[in-house]
């Protein structure tokens, strides 16, 4: 069971990856790699690491995505990347 719960969060960390690179919008292209984090540091829970998890977290879900989010709005580039 906890086997297929692995898959099932590594499948995401996948979808969330490719949503990243595809979106034109940067905003959700953003979220989206956030999001990606987000389902590492789940998948780091789960294998039994969790101080690998927190810093995941902490770092690559919470603080980085925030800083880019900050940037992108400052920028004026949240609208279509074309």
């Amino acid at each position: 069971m906890l086997e297929l719960l692995i898959l099932l969060v590594c499948g995401s960390i996948l979808v969330s990856g490719l949503l990243a690179v595809t979106l034109d919008n940067l905003m959700a292209a953003m979220v989206s790699a956030g999001l990606a984090s987000l389902f590492a540091a789940a998948s780091y829970v789960l294998l039994a690491a969790p101080d690998v998890a927190m810093a995941e977290a902490a770092i690559g879900s919470g603080l980085a995505t925030l800083v880019f989010l900050y940037a992108i709005r400052k920028t004026g580039g949240g609208g279509n990347g074309a």
